[in-house]
């Protein structure tokens, strides 16, 4: 069972996130042949100020 974990900074439309489940779903099940009933997708947002890339915060702009 193919399990895809993704993090993603807070502020993006649920839509988008919802269709980037089902491409991962669906793209995982194609090129790993497993059933696509056995994907899982979970997605985790975390608020700006608790990521960041070096010392810069994505809340920093």
């Amino acid at each position: 069972m193919p399990i895809i974990q993704v993090t993603l900074v807070k502020g993006r439309d649920d839509e988008k996130i919802r269709a980037c489940v089902r491409e991962l779903a669906r793209t995982a099940a194609r090129t790993l042949d497993a059933p696509l009933e056995s994907v899982r997708v979970m997605v985790h947002e975390t608020e700006p100020d608790r990521f960041a890339v070096g010392d810069r915060l994505k809340s920093d702009g």
